[in-house]
């Protein structure tokens, strides 16, 4: 009885918890919340966001943090857009050229952050900065948007019987893996150790810098995935698609549970709170509620995120004390 009361502590009961209640709330008082073509909303907008929360997990867990990765995404797109207009139609190939793209824009992080000893937070801001820019330089203010209707319908297609999209299966199957590779392997049981104390995990064994420099790799790689279904979900290419979607992403990770000093949380929350925060908003714009307050909630989630774990642990460790030995 005491473990699962214990397990109904977690953070990541407690996002469920949340998300169901916004669903039950919504579904009661905001007309269209329970319509499958709402659903079908926050599945197109879950998908960029969780494709990339699922490295960025790993990459807070180490201690580190990646804010370029929405400039990787618009990167992403003004470089297929860019390719298509010079006469690059193979789309196997153009998906291939941009996750190598993706790779090579986290390879410039990892080597910063691992190589040269850089904090992630500063390289990744200069290099927001920098990917964004290169953006405009490929492609300027134009808008590629003539792809052929057989790309971009297969996009953002529906499951048969569902009206959910089918790319979400892409989703889970990635959830599965970087799910496995956290909670399962010696990897990740190294990731947490890194998070904790990255000294002591180097004396333990583990390789330190070349596991942290292939999770900027993944996560740029992530992060051109997610720009490629972007594209073909709005059927245009510009240089500032997804802008300030790193925003979301890094929310919807600290609101999941994952410490932004390392060393704790897991997927579950994680991919908890990436739909919980897409329902949310989804829901608060079939209300009519301004972008502005969308970006306020965001906000307060965002912080939430960081003190509530800590006031949850702080009441666990007063219960602790209190109970008598």
């Amino acid at each position: 009885m005491t473990g699962k009361v214990r397990a109904l502590g977690t953070w990541d009961v407690v996002v469920l918890v949340a998300l169901v209640l916004v669903v039950v709330i919504g579904a009661s008082t905001i007309d269209g919340v329970a319509s499958p073509r709402f659903w079908r909303f926050v599945t197109l907008e879950v998908i960029p966001i969780a494709i990339i929360a699922l490295p960025m997990t790993l990459v807070v867990i180490t201690g580190e943090i990646d804010l370029s990765v929405a400039s990787v995404l618009g990167l992403t797109c003004a470089v297929m857009g860019d390719l298509w207009a010079r006469g690059v139609t193979s789309l196997p190939l153009l998906v291939v050229l941009c996750l190598l793209l993706g790779a090579v824009a986290g390879a410039v992080n990892g080597l910063f952050v691992t190589v040269f000893g850089l904090p992630s937070l500063a390289v990744t801001i200069g290099t927001l900065a920098l990917y964004r820019g290169l953006a405009y330089v490929a492609l300027g203010d134009r808008a590629i948007s003539d792809y052929p209707s057989s790309w971009t319908d297969s996009a953002v297609s529906a499951i048969p019987g569902l009206t959910i999209p089918w790319f979400i299966l892409v989703v889970a199957a990635l959830a599965v893996l970087f799910g496995v590779i956290l909670h399962a392997t010696p990897i990740g049981r190294g990731l947490y150790a890194m998070g904790n104390n990255a000294e002591a995990a180097r004396f333990a064994g583990v390789a330190v810098a070349r596991t942290k420099f292939w999770l900027f790799v993944a996560t740029g790689t992530m992060a051109s995935l997610a720009g490629v279904f972007w594209t073909f979900r709005f059927a245009s290419a510009r240089a500032d698609n997804g802008n300030g979607l790193e925003l979301a992403v890094v929310a919807a990770v600290l609101l999941g549970g994952v410490s932004i000093f390392g060393g704790r949380g897991g997927m579950i929350g994680v991919i908890g709170a990436v739909v919980l925060l897409s329902t949310l908003r989804n829901a608060l714009q079939l209300a009519y509620v301004p972008a502005n307050t969308l970006t306020i909630v965001t906000g307060s989630l965002l912080i939430a995120s960081v003190v509530g774990p800590n006031v949850v642990g702080m009441a666990r460790e007063r219960l602790r004390r209190r109970r008598p030995a």
